[in-house]
């Protein structure tokens, strides 16, 4: 049995034991259009034909906003107005964190410079480990401008 969708007219073929006489409910699979399909009276008689012509394939977009609202309950935003949102929204990017980070590992030493006296009165064993850091610090230092020299 030949059936044909009401919505996009594309044509399936069918058991004929497939459909019984209270009808059947069948979905086309390219456009999602859901019918209730009765028998074709005298199907022996009926003459399938082909077209000769080809008609020119035309791509549908099956993913339409309309299409994923109806069938999915999916709201999407215009592209082009999300588009410019993500481009506001990038933040300040690779070397903007980094510069940030320099900064606040700057800070940290700088305090720790500021109360350094006060925290090796307050912790005698913290001594060794604060002038390691410094020391290390200046090699960081010393490795830098020789690289830039």
């Amino acid at each position: 049995m030949l059936i044909s969708c009401n919505s996009c007219q594309k044509k399936f073929v069918v058991p004929d034991n497939a459909i019984k006489e209270s009808g059947r409910l069948v979905q086309c699979s390219a456009c999602g259009n859901k019918w209730t399909q009765f028998p074709i009276k005298n199907f022996s008689a009926q003459k399938v034909t082909r077209k000769i012509q080809k008609k020119p394939k035309i791509k549908k977009n099956l993913y339409t906003a309309e299409y994923l609202k109806k069938k999915h309950g999916l709201i999407i935003e215009d592209t082009k107005k999300s588009e410019i949102n993500n481009n506001a929204n990038n933040g300040l990017g690779f070397y903007g964190y980094t510069i940030i980070l320099i900064v606040f590992f700057l800070a940290i030493s700088a305090i720790l410079n500021l109360t350094k006296d006060m925290l090796i009165l307050s912790f005698p064993v913290s001594e060794m480990y604060i002038n390691y850091f410094y020391e290390t610090i200046e090699f960081i230092k010393v490795f830098f401008l020789e690289f830039l020299n």
